[in-house]
């Protein structure tokens, strides 16, 4: 990906060390996973998840520790890869609470859509621990296969912001010109055009370099003023934050694929 030989992998995943850490995703990525289990425990709510099994209230305890912890040990540096390991194995299991609802609804794509946004997640989580690691050729597969998924995930929003496009149009301030609509298809598009790029290695660093941005725009712009006109509602938490945390994969993954093609 992004220009790199196949054999500089390894030593080049093991400079990530040098470099990934040192960018800001890891603090976005961290400080995201932090937000996301204090507000959990703050509002009561699973936000990301979608636990229907009994003990649903030790199950938000339990995993917004989780996150607390997680989060702290993704800032601070010698403490990465534990972060890492901590959210990876927690979003996976956010991951795999949806997977009820599509067995009941296999049509419904919003089902298929929930599944990945927590498995961007977890490529997040697995980018942080390969950026913090020896080099070994596995961790650079590992690093490898996680922008892959990413890409997938991001196509998998264009198809949902297809499905839900009247409610994209909605979220746009209307003081961006020229209206939102514009921007809800622009987006969409650049979703789906950012996922087949990572996923082929075909200009994935410009790829990710443009989603953290725009991410981080819609962060910004979006959910930060919804979220101070609005605060009660849960929902508005768990997309916004889950906004900035999404944007900080993105800009992980543009470290290393920045690095990668130096």
């Amino acid at each position: 990906m992004g220009g790199g030989h196949q054999s500089s992998k390894a030593s080049v995943i093991g400079d990530m060390r040098n470099f990934g850490l040192d960018g800001l995703g890891r603090y976005a990525f961290g400080a995201a996973a932090l937000s996301l289990g204090i507000a959990a425990l703050v509002l009561n709510d699973q936000l990301i998840s979608n636990w229907q099994l009994p003990g649903t209230w030790a199950f938000i305890i339990v995993t917004s520790v989780a996150q607390i912890v997680g989060g702290v040990a993704m800032l601070l540096r010698k403490s990465t890869r534990l972060g890492a390991i901590i959210l990876g194995i927690v979003y996976l299991v956010f991951s795999l609470t949806f997977v009820p609802d599509i067995a009941g609804e296999p049509g419904v794509y919003a089902s298929w859509g929930n599944v990945f946004y927590q498995l961007a997640l977890v490529a997040g989580a697995v980018v942080a621990y390969g950026s913090a690691s020896p080099s070994r050729p596995k961790i650079a597969n590992l690093c490898r296969g996680a922008v892959m998924l990413f890409g997938l995930c991001n196509i998998s929003f264009a198809i949902e912001q297809v499905e839900f496009l009247a409610r994209t149009v909605s979220l746009v301030p209307p003081w961006i010109p020229p209206n939102g609509t514009f921007w809800a298809i622009t987006t969409t598009i650049a979703f789906g055009l950012a996922g087949i790029a990572l996923v082929i290695g075909y200009r994935a660093l410009l790829a990710a370099r443009l989603l953290a941005l725009m991410l981080g725009i819609f962060g910004v712009t979006i959910w930060i003023p919804i979220l101070i006109v609005y605060p009660k509602t849960h929902s508005n938490w768990s997309e916004g934050i889950e906004t900035f945390a999404i944007a900080g994969v993105a800009w992980m993954i543009a470290d290393i694929l920045g690095h990668e093609s130096a």
